[in-house]
């Protein structure tokens, strides 16, 4: 069987995608013993697999190599399989390739069978997939919010930041939003109600933050010099949740917060956290997140883009700061 998919060429530099990568074609291998195969619908497009394309052995997950296909999370129907646990016609979602139809170790890939009731397909990337798991575990486990608390989370326009604001409401918290442009910052207040938004491309991103008081808890998506204005500005005793460092990715840089001494003088805790790390707990975290988004407490705006030959057009939105909510390709069926 032919499938077409994304080649990993060479490291990209900062988002000159198109250079490193290349669409190609290739014949796909007989099916190994458990593995299925999956005709991808829709391709999850995610910052963090930014790091993947480099060279960086001390990050998360070993970079991926050149000449291999580029991953990431996909979902579809199975079209065959050789496991006991998924049969043809089974929806899921797993780590696969960037490719017209993905086959995989369905263990290795973290495969899971969908219920194909749910009528917006796409909400198994958004609200009720791994976004929604992160957003949730971030705020209520890592950031430990509770209700009353003042939660501000940065890159708040974008999948994971949206779920996370509307989740900290949902807690009881007020949620303040961290984006970029006036728009962005009225559809925060306006359509997910956070207390108020604060504009990270202006001249005066510490006058805001003084304006809008000291934080408990604060859902770091980008680090880089946003972290430092807001280390201090954390209320005593406050929690610094790290889910992502979108600065970091295609810049060559590294946080370095010249503020850390705050960590020390405010009795700050700072945590990191990463999906793979409490994925045993999906199916739990799924039926909370299941139930707000059926009350219509938990929504979220998808940035489509059309045909697996324009994946990377989708890709560079999540650095150019152009997405607002999920940033999805949907394949041609």
């Amino acid at each position: 069987m032919q499938t077409r998919y994304w080649r990993i060429d060479s490291r990209p530099e900062g988002t000159r995608f198109a250079e490193a990568l290349s669409l190609s074609e290739t014949s796909l291998p007989a099916l190994g013993e458990g593995e299925i195969r999956i005709r991808n619908a829709m391709l999850s497009m995610d910052a963090g697999t930014r790091m993947w394309l480099t060279d960086r052995e001390d990050g998360y997950q070993p970079p991926l190599a050149i000449e291999s296909p580029m991953t990431g999370l996909v979902l579809g129907e199975v079209i065959a399989s050789r496991s006991d646990a998924f049969k043809e016609g089974d929806l899921v979602r797993a780590f696969g390739t960037w490719a017209d139809v993905s086959q995989v170790d369905p263990v290795l890939a973290g495969a899971i069978a969908l219920d194909p009731s749910v009528k917006d397909r796409r909400a198994w990337f958004g609200p009720l997939g791994m976004n929604g798991w992160t957003a949730l575990w971030g705020v209520e486990v890592t950031g430990a919010a509770k209700a009353g608390e003042r939660v501000l989370v940065s890159a708040a326009a974008g999948a994971t930041g949206l779920l996370a604001v509307q989740i900290a409401r949902l807690l009881g918290c007020e949620a303040w939003g961290i984006a970029g442009g006036a728009e962005k910052g009225r559809l925060l207040i306006e359509d997910f109600g956070c207390a108020g938004a604060i504009n990270y491309k202006t001249a005066n991103l510490g006058e805001q933050l003084d304006a809008a008081g000291g934080f408990d808890v604060y859902f770091d998506n980008v680090g880089g010099p946003v972290l430092d204005k807001v280390l201090t500005r954390m209320n005593h005793y406050g929690r610094i949740a790290v889910c992502g460092l979108v600065s970091d990715y295609t810049s060559g840089s590294r946080t370095a917060p010249s503020e850390f001494d705050q960590v020390l003088m405010r009795r700050l805790r700072v945590e990191g956290f990463f999906s793979p790390d409490f994925i045993d707990q999906g199916e739990r975290l799924t039926q909370r997140l299941l139930g707000w988004f059926e009350a219509g407490e938990l929504t979220m705006p998808y940035d489509v883009t059309h045909g697996l030959e324009n994946t990377l057009l989708a890709y560079e939105k999540l650095f150019a700061g152009r997405n607002i909510g999920k940033v999805i390709v949907e394949l041609e069926q």
